[in-house]
């Protein structure tokens, strides 16, 4: 269950910290760092710290209770620990999006997001998403069904 938000920024780190070495300009930055501030990103970026550290639980501990107990205590010190790859992912996220959209594109995005539909897609997206997938799932195994049957239908006779 927590193992595809894991995937998912350990994916993402590694997109920002191998993305191409184009330097935007600091007008861009800051544009950027505005749109990402409004996509809430940092909170999504702050959430996966204990999906991580919930990973990393049975690695490190390895089943020891007595180690588990440590784990537990030593938890509260770890964001100070995660701050540096937390604000290398916002930076990150920012130059990615400075370096695909001109400052006044990324003024415009902003501006959408900060409106009530901008904050309601905001707020519905991961629900909406999980829906979409769902109805996409549901639609690809009824083609696959339907599709089987008309191939053995056409194929019946050879």
């Amino acid at each position: 269950m927590f193992r595809r938000p894991l995937i998912a920024g350990s994916m993402l780190v590694f997109s920002i910290l191998s993305a191409s070495a184009q330097t935007p300009s600091p007008e861009a930055m800051s544009a950027a760092r505005d749109l990402v501030a409004t996509l809430k990103l940092s909170d999504q970026y702050k959430a996966l710290l204990p999906v991580i550290l919930l990973g990393l639980k049975p690695v490190v501990t390895q089943g020891r209770p007595e180690l588990e107990h440590d784990f537990d205590t030593v938890l509260p010190t770890m964001g100070e620990a995660y701050a540096p790859y937390y604000t290398a992912m916002v930076d990150g996220a920012a130059a990615i999006y400075a370096r695909n959209f001109t400052v006044e594109e990324l003024r415009d995005i902003e501006a959408f997001y900060r409106r009530p539909a901008g904050q309601k897609l905001l707020d519905k997206s991961q629900a909406i998403t999980q829906q979409v997938s769902q109805v996409g799932q549901d639609i690809s195994r009824k083609a696959s069904e339907g599709l089987r049957a008309r191939l053995a239908e056409l194929l019946r006779p050879k």
